[in-house]
């Protein structure tokens, strides 16, 4: 299993749901009203008056053979319109229960 941490632009939230719903991620946890700049480029997004822009998470634990697929998505998002800004982030889950 792998979680798969996914951040974005709040314009992005429509898209990363249609992504999650044609992989068939059904579980998944979105945390919303995000602050912060990304590390490569791309402007701040700190729900300011200079930055008013703010970002969405959504982190969703799947199987091994799903997070080439929503790797593939989360790269045509962002090739879309690269301004808007969104990033995927992977680790390994280890089931404890």
């Amino acid at each position: 299993m792998k979680a798969v941490f996914i951040v974005y632009n709040q314009a992005q939230t429509e898209k990363v749901e249609y992504l999650f719903d044609k992989l068939n991620i059904r579980g998944f946890t979105r945390w919303t009203d995000l602050t912060g700049r990304g590390s490569v480029d791309g402007p701040p997004h700190m729900n300011t008056h200079t930055w008013p822009e703010q970002n969405t998470a959504r982190m969703a634990v799947v199987e091994d053979d799903t997070v080439a697929a929503v790797l593939e998505g989360v790269k045509k998002l962002d090739e879309e319109n690269k301004d808007v800004g969104i990033r995927a982030f992977v680790w390994d889950v280890v089931n404890s229960y």
